[in-house]
């Protein structure tokens, strides 16, 4: 009954992030000339008056390096400020014990949460304490993993219809469907649609193990003198585990997870990384691999952790 109860709130979490990310709010004017560049472009987005406390409810549309647009259940949006000392942790699990602390960059599209704050001079909501429950940032994620999968088949679509005029009205049909899937599925996940890649650092990791060896730290250490040379301004940094398929499934997902946060350990703790630049951490498994898993090369190579370097479309074009 427990587990047919969280399959029911998990799809109902889905099923509303898709109403709120498709539906049409009436546009709301705002007449405030400081109002940040993200509520000017959206008139969607309210802003909260400067000083005023302010707590409410919704699903993350849009997440930036800093900052995330929610969506509440009238339709209005807030554009929600992180900051060094954001409390993000989950829901409360009883009188005794406390809720589980996490970093900021958990928050995903999709995520279902409650924010409570005061609004800056800008209008928007400086977040104070974010809660959200484990089975809805389980749901944001398994999310993302659904993306490339649509997005493959219906780019497969696309290419035989291209290569036959002839083909009929139901493929013509199937082939919208999936690109409308595709469409809103990308749509659910942490907006890395958003940002240009820069480069991807590849950390490599023995079979079994999430420590970050010797050759994996001077991976990062060389890439971090590159980034100290760059105009780092509007750059994020994702940080995405792999594994090969020796063992059990589940635990290549646990083991990739744990993989990531030694890369994100070692990023903050010896290179200084802001929290707030992280975007998405995800742990594939056994999914994507880069090579061939019937080698012990093939597996060594798809044995790692992918440390992606985006830069935010909107401040590349300006620059």
């Amino acid at each position: 009954m427990m587990s047919s109860n969280k399959t029911v709130r998990t799809a109902a979490v889905a099923l509303a992030f898709i109403l709120m990310t498709t539906g049409h709010a009436a546009a709301r004017e705002s007449n405030s000339a400081n109002q940040p560049q993200e509520a000017r472009a959206n008139p969607r987005v309210q802003a909260v008056p400067t000083g005023q406390e302010l707590k409410t409810i919704g699903i993350v549309t849009k997440r930036n390096a800093d900052s995330f647009i929610l969506r509440e259940q009238t339709g209005a949006e807030r554009d929600v400020l992180l900051a060094p000392g954001t409390d993000v942790r989950t829901h409360k699990q009883g009188v005794f014990r406390g809720g589980k602390e996490y970093g900021v960059s958990y928050i995903l599209r999709g995520l279902r949460l409650e924010v409570s704050g005061r609004g800056n001079e800008q209008g928007q909501l400086v977040a104070e304490k974010i809660r959200f429950d484990e089975d809805d940032l389980r749901t944001a994620q398994a999310l993302e993993v659904r993306v490339d999968p649509v997005e493959e088949e219906a780019q497969r679509q696309a290419r035989e219809l291209e290569e036959n005029r002839a083909a009929t009205q139901k493929a013509q049909a199937t082939a919208s469907e999936a690109l409308n899937s595709a469409t809103i599925a990308n749509n659910r996940i942490n907006g890395l649609d958003e940002f240009d890649p820069v480069r991807t650092i590849t950390v490599p990791f023995a079979t079994g193990s999430s420590a970050l060896g010797p050759k994996g730290r001077a991976e990062i250490d060389s890439a971090a003198a590159w980034v100290k040379t760059q105009n780092t301004k509007g750059w994020v940094v994702a940080v995405v585990g792999f594994a090969d398929t020796t063992g059990n499934t589940e635990a290549n997902r646990k083991l990739s997870e744990r993989r990531s946060n030694a890369v994100i350990g070692y990023l903050v703790t010896k290179h200084n990384l802001p929290l707030q630049r992280l975007v998405q951490p995800f742990g594939y498994g056994e999914l994507k691999p880069v090579a061939e898993n019937t080698t012990a090369e093939g597996r060594a190579k798809n044995r790692r952790v992918e440390i992606r370097l985006m830069v935010n479309k909107g401040i590349a074009n300006v620059q």
